[in-house]
């Protein structure tokens, strides 16, 4: 069976990254956008992530431009944007394209292991949320207007009692 962990993904300064590294933490993968009306969340992904990372949860954050042209800029703009404005300090990856015949392969997996509603792969827009067990496996997905802080009790639940 495969899982996430099956798959490498280019960290927004260009380097190569295994999702194998991450075997036995807990994911959740995000695909961000700088100019949408849900970029604020960059806050709460922020807050889950320093919350929780030292019991077992890595944030992912992977920009696409795909919804209404909102994240537009170059890798190293955005890397600055999430750093300065949000102090974001969770993984980012370089733009991928989320849906169509470019899709990572990645969200390729992970919107076949959780559709949305209707049983549609498709994703609908900026700040989709896929939340990844320890074994790799995807158990939700999250609408973009899913704030962070409301799935905060399904994280615990992943993480279970902490060492």
């Amino acid at each position: 069976m495969t899982t996430v962990y099956d798959y490498s993904v280019d960290g927004i300064d260009g380097s190569s990254q295994s999702l194998a590294d991450y075997q036995g933490k807990v994911l959740l993968i995000v695909n961000t956008a700088s100019e949408c009306g849900f970029t604020s969340q960059y806050d709460g992904l922020e807050a889950l992530y320093k919350t929780y990372k030292d019991r077992g949860l890595v944030v992912l954050g992977f920009p696409c431009n795909q919804f209404g042209g909102q994240e537009p800029g170059t890798n190293e703009q955005i890397s600055e944007f999430c750093r300065v404005r949000f102090g974001v300090s969770f993984p980012l990856h370089v733009k991928v394209d989320v849906n169509g015949k470019d899709t990572h392969p990645l969200f390729d997996h992970i919107k076949n292991e959780a559709p949305g509603m209707l049983g549609s792969t498709r994703i609908k827009w900026n700040f989709t949320k896929f939340l990844v067990d320890r074994n790799g496996t995807v158990i939700s997905r999250f609408a973009p207007n899913t704030e962070p802080e409301k799935i905060s009790q399904e994280i615990e639940s992943l993480l279970g009692t902490s060492d």
